[in-house]
């Protein structure tokens, strides 16, 4: 049987689709998988077997930079002894630091390659990688600064999901309840601007609608505050920090704020709720941006940048969307079509043959 090693590490972004790629491949190989310390709070420890690796982030501190590149060199030695004990045979590198070394190994022990690329513009692990790499799995075949030459290694697939999703009702509520519900999302890691900006915004739009909301916290400081602002307020709500059961009971939601990380989006885009994306202005290459703009010219969603949000336009868009609903209907219906083209079994079916081929 082949044995494939599944490698990412540091974000939710990186390792929740490891393990959904891990779920499809299971039955028909045996895999092994390996994170980060950084990654390792986002797996389930009852569910997934793993192998920590530590990796330096070599140019985090200048002058650190002799140490880390010692550092990183040893987490090579232990990413080559680890791949040629466990004899794998094919390596998928999710991304984030710790996919380095353990690519690098894979090159040198001539272990066949395959690197996924979920985003919309090409992550730089995978620019670097991606000449050592047999193919990489991509959403989007338009990918920013792909390299032409490396084109014919795209394997366009759709949005790589948790299994339990597939399962979950979509939300097809044509009409709006009385209470209009909210989801807010700033991550995996939250997002300090959504705790502040955000809040006052509810608040506001509270004064003329009835709304619920169910709210990521990034700073549990705030959390106390927050509450009390929403209890004030007469606002039905529900904070939280991680939670990757996240979506299990939010098909009834209607609109989603949200980040435009490629595995939120992607889930929003599956259950048919409709979203606002606020890019995270500071995310490297600015990838959030061109995954919130693919949803955008396909009219599935909003795209607002964060330095032109201010409280009262904002809340005047939140306003006009749920008062004024044929733009909502129209991008929801475009969700369903997209919705639609996705399944378990075809998602499976893609990678089986991917790896097979290998």
């Amino acid at each position: 049987m082949k044995k494939i090693l599944i490698v990412s590490g540091g974000s939710g972004g990186h390792v929740i689709p490891s393990l959904s790629i891990y779920d499809h491949l299971k039955d028909n190989f045996e895999v092994y998988l390996v994170s980060d310390q950084r990654g390792a709070k986002y797996i389930n420890k009852n569910n997934y077997q793993y192998t920590l690796i530590e990796v330096p982030n070599l140019f985090s501190k200048t002058y650190l930079l002799p140490l880390n590149l010692i550092k990183f060199l040893i987490s090579i030695i232990k990413s080559y002894n680890y791949l040629n004990k466990n004899k794998i045979d094919l390596l998928i590198s999710v991304g984030g630091y710790i996919s380095f070394p353990l690519s690098i190994a894979s090159w040198l022990l001539k272990i066949k390659i395959i690197l996924f690329e979920p985003n919309s513009v090409l992550g730089r692990a995978n620019n670097f990688m991606i000449r050592l790499s047999k193919k990489i799995i991509c959403y989007d075949k338009n990918i920013k600064f792909f390299p032409n030459k490396y084109i014919k290694k795209i394997y366009l697939i759709n949005p790589i999901l948790r299994k339990k999703f597939y399962k979950i009702k979509k939300n097809k509520n044509k009409d709006f309840d009385y209470i209009k519900k909210i989801l807010i999302i700033g991550g995996s890691q939250g997002a300090e601007f959504f705790d502040k900006k955000l809040t006052k915004v509810i608040l506001k739009i509270s004064k003329k609608l009835k709304i619920e909301v169910h709210q990521q916290i990034h700073d549990k400081k705030n959390k106390n505050f927050i509450e009390q602002e929403y209890i004030n307020n007469g606002i039905k709500y529900k904070l939280f920090d991680f939670d990757e059961n996240l979506f299990e009971n939010l098909n009834n939601y209607d609109l989603a704020i949200t980040r435009s990380g490629a595995s939120a989006i992607s889930e929003l885009s599956q259950l048919c709720i409709p979203f606002i994306a606020i890019p995270f202005p500071f995310a490297k290459d600015n990838h959030q941006f061109y995954n919130a703009k693919y949803y955008e010219n396909l009219n599935c969603s909003w795209l607002i940048n964060q330095k032109e949000i201010d409280e009262e336009s904002f809340s005047n868009t939140l306003i006009k969307i749920f008062n004024e609903k044929d733009d909502y209907l129209n991008k929801k219906k475009n969700l369903e079509k997209i919705s639609n083209q996705s399944s378990w079994n075809t998602v499976n079916r893609k990678l089986l043959d991917l790896i097979n081929e290998n």
